[in-house]
């Protein structure tokens, strides 16, 4: 099976539209980076580094330190597609991503949002 076109997609390409959806809704790129370091373990050097060296979603996840431990608890629809039914670990993680920065947008507690 062909790979998804998602995975060599470079993140830097698609992380200033995370940022842009969470402003919108009155949200801050610091809390668009935290959720993608807590669900990544990546530091603020790291995730910027990974935006400079132009990573592909693949390598991204590749090399993020550590998934967070509650990442599994990451439940919902994205894209019509019910998260915690996606059986590529790859594209879940994609996914559980679009699904934090969505709760972000939709102005959900970040308490509830990083399940503490």
């Amino acid at each position: 099976m062909d790979k998804h076109r998602i995975f060599a997609m470079p993140f830097a390409k698609v992380y200033p539209l995370y940022i842009q959806k969470a402003q919108r809704k009155g949200r801050t790129k610091e809390e668009v980076d935290q959720v993608i370091r807590w669900l990544t373990g990546y530091d603020e050097a790291g995730l910027a580094r990974q935006v400079e060296l132009q990573s592909d979603f693949e390598s991204f996840f590749a090399q993020a330190p550590a998934l967070h431990p509650n990442a599994t608890q990451i439940k919902g629809v994205v894209c019509g597609i019910r998260v915690e039914e996606i059986e590529d670990p790859l594209m879940r993680r994609i996914r559980w991503l679009d699904k934090l920065v969505d709760e972000l947008a939709k102005g959900k507690p970040m308490d509830k949002i990083l399940r503490s």
